[in-house]
C-alpha cells in the first residue's frame, strides 16, 4: 500500500485523489507525457476531466473552475494545470486527448474485472446488458448537422449511446456513441471485440435478427434476447442433431443461403402475461430459471441510464460543437465508471452485493470531497469505510411503486409472442440440400 494511504488521517480531498490514482493507469499517463504542451500532463487532463463529470456546475465554464481547484488541492505541488476550459478542451478532442481517452477506458475495464470477485459471474454466467439511450445536445446548426433530430416531434439534436453493462457489478463495461439515427445493432457489432471471451449478450427486443446473432455466435459470445411478433421461426426443420421441445430455427426466406441458426426458445411468465426469451445455451447451461433471473436483472442497464442523465445531470450535454460533445458523453461515462469503482470495490471486500450502490451517495460524498467542504481528518480506512456506506435504501416497499401519467411518457407495448411454425416438407428438403452442398466444400 501507498505511504499516502498509511501516514495519518487526511482530509477527503486528499483520499479523493488517493482512490483516482488507484484506478487510474498512471504508468501510462508517464508514457504518454510526451504529447501533451509544458501546461497539460496527461494525468492532469485525466483528473480535470473527470472531476468536471462529477461537478454539479450548470456551464462547463464552472465546472472546469471547480475540477481545476480541486486538483490544485489534490496536487499542491503541481503547477502544470491550465488556466481555461478552451485550452482544456483543445488537448482532448485532439489525437492526443482520444488517445489519452482509449487508455483509459481499457485500463478501467480490466479493473472492473479486477475488484469483481464472485460477482465476476451472476447464476454462473458472464452475463452483460445491452441497451441504448439518447443524449440532448444544444440547439446549434453544428448539432444538428452532425447529430440528426430521431426523438419526439420539436426535439433539438441528439447523440445515441449504447452501453455494455455488467451484470455482476452493476458497472458500465464499454460504450459506444453515435448520431441519433445510429443503429444500437451496429454499435454492439463494434463492441463485441472488447467482451471477455464466452461472455452472454442480455437484451431486449431491439437486438434480434439473424445477422446479429450470427455474429454474435461467430465471435465465441451467447445471447439470450427477447423476441417479439418481427421475429420468424420454424420447428421440425431437421438440421440439429439433437431437437428438444425448446428448440426452433431461425432462417429468414432472404438468408435460405446460409445456415439456419439452432436456437432454444423459452417461455416465462412474469406479471400474468408470456415472455419469450431466444438463447443459443442450451439447457444444461442456462435453465429457464436462470434466464427469467437474468432478464429480470436487464433492468438494470435502464437505471444506469436514469443515473448517468438524472443522478449526474448529464441528460444534456453542455457543448455547443460535435467534437466537444463527443468528448463530454465520453468523460461522462469514465466518470462514472470510476465513481462506481470507487463504493463497489469496497461493498465486494465486504461481501455486499454490488448491485445496492446508490450513485447518488457515491456523488455526494465525491462533490464533498472535491469541494473540500468536509474538513475532518480521516485516516485510509475511514474514507474506505465511507465509500462502503454508499448503499440503496433498505426500507421494503408497502405499495406498488407508479408515478404520475405524464403526456410525454412513452406507453411503448409490450412485443407479443414470436411467429412460429413447423418446417414445411420442401424447408426440410431446402435444409438437406444446404448441409449437403456445405460438407462437399
Amino acid at each position: 500500500m501507498e505511504r499516502s494511504r498509511t501516514s495519518g488521517r487526511r482530509n477527503y480531498r486528499h483520499w479523493l485523489a488517493a482512490s483516482m490514482r488507484e484506478y487510474l493507469p498512471t504508468d501510462a499517463f508517464c508514457c504518454l507525457a510526451d504529447w501533451f504542451g509544458l501546461r497539460w500532463v496527461g494525468q492532469l487532463v485525466a483528473y480535470v476531466a473527470i472531476l468536471m463529470s462529477w461537478d454539479e456546475g450548470v456551464t462547463l465554464g464552472q465546472r472546469f473552475a471547480h475540477a481545476r481547484q480541486a486538483v490544485r488541492g489534490m496536487f499542491p505541488s503541481r503547477r502544470a494545470v491550465g488556466r481555461t476550459y478552451q485550452g482544456l478542451i483543445a488537448v482532448l478532442v485532439s489525437a492526443a486527448g482520444w488517445l489519452l481517452l482509449a487508455v483509459v477506458e481499457a485500463h478501467l475495464r480490466r479493473a472492473v474485472q479486477r475488484i469483481a470477485g464472485p460477482f465476476w459471474r451472476r447464476e454462473g454466467l458472464l452475463a452483460f446488458a445491452v441497451d441504448g439511450s439518447r443524449i440532448e445536445c444544444p440547439r446549434t446548426k453544428a448539432n444538428e448537422a452532425a447529430f440528426g433530430r430521431a426523438g419526439k416531434k420539436g426535439c433539438g439534436p441528439q447523440m445515441w449511446l449504447t452501453t455494455l453493462w455488467h451484470m455482476g457489478t452493476g458497472l458500465p463495461w464499454a460504450w459506444k456513441q453515435g448520431p441519433s439515427d445510429a443503429s444500437e445493432r451496429g454499435h454492439l457489432r463494434e463492441l463485441l471485440g472488447l467482451l471477455p471471451a464466452c461472455a452472454v449478450v442480455v437484451g431486449d427486443a431491439g437486438f434480434v435478427g439473424y445477422e446479429l446473432l450470427r455474429d454474435i455466435l461467430a465471435s465465441g459470445r451467447s445471447f439470450l434476447v427477447r423476441v417479439g411478433g418481427n421475429v420468424s421461426l420454424l420447428r421440425e426443420l431437421g438440421w440439429a442433431e439433437r431437437q428438444g421441445p425448446e428448440t426452433v430455427y431461425l432462417w429468414p426466406q432472404n438468408r435460405r443461403g446460409c445456415e439456419p441458426l439452432v436456437l432454444r426458445l423459452i417461455q416465462l411468465v412474469r406479471d400474468g402475461k408470456a415472455v419469450y426469451l431466444l438463447t443459443n445455451l442450451s439447457v444444461e447451461s442456462l435453465s429457464a430459471r436462470q434466464a427469467g433471473i437474468l432478464y429480470r436483472m436487464r433492468w438494470g442497464v435502464e437505471v444506469f441510464y436514469r443515473s448517468l442523465k438524472q443522478t449526474l445531470e448529464h441528460r444534456t450535454m453542455r457543448s455547443a460543437a460535435p467534437r466537444q460533445a463527443r468528448v463530454e458523453l465520453a468523460w461522462s461515462m469514465v466518470g462514472l465508471q470510476l465513481m462506481g469503482l470507487f463504493s463497489v470495490a469496497e461493498m465486494i471486500d465486504r461481501g455486499v452485493d454490488p448491485l445496492r450502490w446508490s450513485v447518488a451517495a457515491t456523488r455526494d460524498l465525491v462533490r464533498s470531497a472535491m469541494a473540500g467542504a468536509d474538513k475532518r481528518r480521516v485516516g485510509w480506512a475511514g474514507w474506505r469505510t465511507r465509500l462502503a456506506g454508499c448503499l440503496k435504501d433498505g426500507y421494503a416497499r408497502t405499495a406498488g411503486k407508479k408515478s404520475r401519467d405524464w403526456p410525454d411518457r412513452k406507453h411503448e407495448r409490450p412485443p407479443g409472442p414470436p411467429k412460429i411454425r413447423n418446417a414445411s416438407a420442401q424447408e426440410v428438403l431446402q435444409a438437406q440440400e444446404l448441409r449437403t452442398r456445405l460438407h462437399a466444400a
